[in-house]
């Protein structure tokens, strides 16, 4: 799967020339219509180039709905720019123009019909390295900031057609809901973001690789997890089992573009001391001549107690993630969301045959002040949850993970 990196917040457009700088541009070519051009959007950009010192040429001849020939326009003119980074502020006509202008300007020997898709066109791979293409969606409808396809029409044939290549996709999709407002009076929000719980960077090349949870880590996360509750028991069970096997392989890819962005927190931080202090503990099937916790292992012992911790922050979404691991949530309690998740693990854990706990695997309660200590440090992990953490905090899930059935 490919897609384009996306920066999702009302705002977000500010940081556009500090990407630009980011990436060494030195003369950027800024794409939109003529509407646009007028318009908040466009401004929003102009005043973040002008802020961070850009060079740029625009460009705002973009045809809604392009042609053939409006692409070409536009390629003449991204040839003659010698541009090193394009910014298009638009619909999906002004993005897939911008795209055709970087593909063509970046392979300038190319005939037009080179790329575009066969039997009208030749569709060449895209073998040439294209510029860094940052795109500022203003419609919400075609998701062109996060495609590699250039649409437009053949007015020859009388048919539309388009480009169609990994190679097109912007790099940068910034995706500011301040773009779709109806209304004049825009007022630009400064509260940072409403969906990231990490707050905005001074700087977008310091925004954390881990920034919290947000609705599309949300939606690989559920996913992950429905694979987990319907193959990981069969996956274990059956080693010929190809479909589970492969369905969990595919389950951790999905999760890691869920956590790869929103974050993982308590469960990893404590894991890491628990692997770190390991002490003569050897995992059954592990061919090693040490000693070692494997750290799934080292996740997943402490995740009863620190979701029963959690829940009182979010219980909604602790008894949706109890009832996609089996549990019966109908006539369940808010308030009982914690132990409910708890004991569907305990139970999913238990069927799964894992050890007993941090006992289980050489620790005791004189271990827990180490422990701590290790888990500490872990604040890129441990800042992430939903529920602040003391270190009495921290003693108390180590205490109730000794010991899970």
């Amino acid at each position: 799967m490919a897609i384009s990196n996306i920066r999702y917040g009302e705002g977000v457009t500010k940081e556009i020339g500090m990407d630009l700088q980011n990436l060494g541009a030195r003369r950027v070519c800024l794409m939109t219509d003529k509407n646009l051009s007028q318009l908040p959007p466009v401004n929003a950009v102009l005043n973040s180039l002008a802020k961070c010192g850009i060079n740029f040429q625009m460009y705002d001849n973009v045809r809604v709905e392009p042609t053939d020939q409006s692409f070409l326009d536009a390629i003449t003119f991204a040839k003659k720019g010698e541009f090193d980074a394009y910014v298009a502020v638009g619909g999906g006509s002004v993005i897939d123009t911008c795209k055709a202008a970087n593909l063509y300007a970046s392979s300038p020997t190319s005939d037009f019909l080179d790329y575009v898709n066969a039997p009208i066109g030749k569709g060449k791979p895209v073998t040439v390295p294209l510029k860094p293409l940052i795109a500022v969606p203003t419609t919400a409808g075609t998701g062109s900031e996060t495609t590699g396809v250039a649409i437009f029409d053949f007015k020859e044939l009388k048919v539309k057609t388009g480009i169609a290549s990994r190679a097109i996709k912007p790099t940068l999709g910034i995706v500011d809901p301040l773009h779709t407002l109806s209304m004049p009076e825009r007022i630009v929000a400064n509260s940072g973001f409403d969906v990231l719980c990490s707050p905005c960077p001074s700087n977008p090349i310091d925004r954390p690789a881990y920034q919290g949870s947000n609705p599309i880590s949300d939606v690989w996360a559920l996913h992950a997890l429905r694979i987990v509750a319907k193959y990981l028991k069969r996956a274990i069970r059956n080693p010929e089992d190809r479909e589970a096997r492969a369905n969990m392989h595919l389950a951790s890819a999905f999760a890691g573009i869920g956590f790869g962005n929103a974050g993982v927190h308590l469960c990893h931080g404590m894991s890491y001391p628990i692997s770190g202090l390991v002490k003569t503990y050897k995992p059954k099937d592990y061919n090693v001549d040490h000693s070692l916790v494997p750290h799934g292992l080292s996740v997943v012992l402490t995740s009863p107690a620190v979701f029963a911790f959690t829940a009182q922050i979010r219980p909604e979404r602790h008894l949706e993630a109890a009832e996609i691991l089996g549990a019966d949530i109908r006539t369940a309690r808010i308030k009982d969301a914690g132990f409910i998740l708890a004991d569907t693990l305990r139970k999913f854990l238990f069927d799964l045959n894992v050890d007993d706990g941090l006992a289980a695997i050489g620790y005791s309660k004189a271990d827990i002040p180490a422990l701590v200590k290790g888990t500490l440090p872990q604040e890129r992990v441990t800042k992430l949850s939903p529920r602040p953490q003391t270190e009495e905090d921290l003693s108390a899930l180590f205490e109730a993970s000794m010991k899970l059935y």
